[in-house]
Parts: C-alpha cells; sequence; structure tokens
C-alpha cells in the first residue's frame, strides 16, 4: 500500500511555508472515506521512511480524517509507528497512564494557559518526539499551538546577541517548588513521589541526580533544582540551531501563567530579563500555527524542533491524550 493511494497531503488555512518547501505543520488524509483503522495501521508502518523523512523537514505531521476513535486506538497507532516509549521520571506535568502508553495530556486546569516548551527540556535525557490524540474535540479554545523553534532562536539571536550568547555560554537552571501530592492549579504541580516514582527520599535523591537534578528538603516538600541545561540546542540532522528551553514559563509579567512555585535563571545565577522575555513570548504568538482540534485528529511532533503550548479551553469538554517516544 503506497502513499499515492493511502495518504495525501491537504491544505489548512493555518499552515505556515517557509524556504525549502517546509510546510508546517504538513497535514495528511486518507484518499478514500472507507478505510478501515486496520488500513491505517499498515499504512503507517509501510510508509515510516516517508513519514520520518516528513516529520524530519517539516517538524510536525498532522493526520485529520482517519478511524482513530478511542485511547486503545491511539496506542496501537503509537506501536505501529515503531518508536520506543520515553520514560516520564522527573517529568513535572500532572499526568495519568489511561492505557498502556497514553497518558492525559496535563491535568492542570483547562482554562489555564501552558506556555511553548520542549518537553522535558530541563532533563538531560528528553523525548525527540511526542504525539497528542484528540479524543474529545473541544466547543471552543483549548488548542495546542505549535512554533517551529529555529525560527524563534534566529529571531532572538538578531534581536537579542548578548542575551542568547550568554545562553549558548551558561545554559539555564530551572528551579521549582513541590510537594508529596500534585498539585493541579499549576502545570508543573507534579509530585515529586511521581516524579521520581518512589516515596522514599533517598531514592528520589538518587534518581533526580541521574537526571542532572538536585533536591533540597524542605519538609515533605523538595526545591527542585535542575541544570544548568543547555538552553540552545544544536540539531545535527538539520544543521540548526534551536530555542531549546522553557524560559517563557517562569517569566513574571502581565502573562505569567505558571505559580510562585516555577522560576528559571541563566546556568551563571544571573536573573533573565523580564521584558526579552516577554517580547520571545510575543514572537512565539506571531509564529505559531493554531489549527483547531477536530475528533481523532492525531499529532506527531519532532520534540527537537518544535514547541508547543496549548491555549486556555473556553467551553469544554476537552480530552487531548498524549505519548512520548524516544
Amino acid at each position: 500500500m503506497g502513499i499515492q493511494n493511502f495518504f495525501q497531503q491537504v491544505g489548512l488555512p493555518e499552515q505556515k511555508y517557509y524556504e525549502n518547501d517546509v510546510v508546517f505543520p504538513v497535514v495528511l488524509s486518507p484518499t478514500t472515506k472507507t478505510i478501515t483503522f486496520s488500513d491505517f495501521e499498515v499504512a503507517i508502518k509501510a510508509e515510516m521512511p516517508w513519514l520520518d523523512s516528513l516529520l524530519l523537514k517539516n517538524g510536525v505531521i498532522l493526520f485529520r480524517d482517519f478511524p482513530v476513535n478511542t485511547p486503545t486506538d491511539f496506542n496501537n497507532v503509537m506501536k505501529a509507528f515503531g518508536y520506543p516509549e520515553a520514560p516520564y521520571i522527573g517529568g513535572r506535568a500532572p499526568r495519568t497512564q489511561v492505557v498502556d502508553r497514553v497518558y492525559t495530556a496535563n491535568e492542570t486546569p483547562p482554562e489555564k494557559r501552558i506556555p511553548f516548551h520542549h518537553e522535558m527540556a530541563y532533563c538531560p535525557e528528553y523525548p525527540s518526539k511526542i504525539c497528542f490524540f484528540c479524543e474529545v474535540e473541544p466547543g471552543s479554545g483549548g488548542q495546542t499551538p505549535i512554533v517551529l523553534s529555529h525560527v524563534i532562536c534566529e529571531k532572538m539571536k538578531e534581536k537579542y546577541p548578548e542575551f542568547v550568547a550568554k545562553l549558548e555560554e551558561h545554559g539555564v537552571t530551572y528551579i521549582i517548588f513541590t510537594g508529596d501530592e500534585d498539585q493541579l492549579s499549576s502545570s508543573t504541580g507534579r509530585s515529586w513521589k511521581r516524579a521520581y516514582d518512589t516515596d522514599d527520599k533517598k531514592v528520589a535523591e538518587e534518581r533526580a541526580a541521574k537526571l542532572g537534578t538536585r533536591l533540597e528538603w524542605i519538609g515533605n516538600a523538595a526545591k527542585v533544582i535542575a541544570g544548568p541545561m543547555p538552553a540552545i540546542r544544536f540539531d545535527k540532522e538539520t544543521q540548526r540551531k534551536t530555542w531549546f528551553n522553557n524560559l517563557t514559563g517562569p517569566v513574571h509579567g502581565s502573562r505569567k501563567v505558571h505559580d510562585k512555585g516555577a522560576f528559571a535563571e541563566l546556568g551563571n545565577g544571573e536573573a533573565v530579563d523580564d521584558d526579552i522575555m516577554e517580547d520571545c513570548m510575543r514572537m512565539l504568538d506571531e509564529e505559531c500555527v493554531v489549527i483547531p482540534w477536530k475528533k481523532g485528529d492525531v499529532m506527531l511532533v519532532n520534540n527537537l524542533m518544535v514547541l508547543h503550548s496549548r491555549d486556555p479551553l473556553l467551553k469544554p469538554p476537552r480530552r487531548v491524550l498524549a505519548s512520548l517516544c524516544k
């Protein structure tokens, strides 16, 4: 079964077009309305080299109008892709396992904005890909904006060369305060017990240390200090530098989206300029693509190339699931 008789590229008004024929994101739909889920699985397996090349070139593939209806269907799609599952040890977002390698995307209250980020950029080992599945289409809002990270890196370097040079030299340190129970009001509110899969402080310290993170205890709460971590990443496959950090999360100011328990600073201890971060958020908003979710959508994201976020849900319901890949 070849792409010529199964997959077709379609256009959406929200897509962006860049040099070298980059379409962001690529949108694939079936060529016939009579396909079965089994057909979709077979086609994915048969066309993985082509799909991988599309993902590397364009950063995101949105599969639309395929018969993916349940979390189990989505789990089988992930198996068809063949990517190994990435562990979520040290991850900060509250999540719950739904089936096998499928989890809730983020359990922060849906009316809250989640800032642009690369998944687990605060860890030395991060997923190479993250895949989303829309099980329940939002009534309004609740989109998952995406943006090409190298575009943001280039714009930031052009406007703030000294700041970007400092980031390249010193990296960034992420600091959060977390208790022994999940705080669902925060997008970084996962408890240290769940983050490190233990209720033993010593074991948590050992597992954190393997991730380049140290824990300082304040009663039953932990101050989690991750880094310094690289803030600008050079991608050997694309030969580009990317804005590989989560600096726009803890930023202070009118659009602050995290609670007071999350901070970021340069790896040398220097404070991050709030005004620069405000301007960076403006760039992210200008360059991002926002495609409203449609039930059954599967969005495969190259986490090394693309930042993603979540817009506030304006009209429930909404249920978007996620799976992480090495």
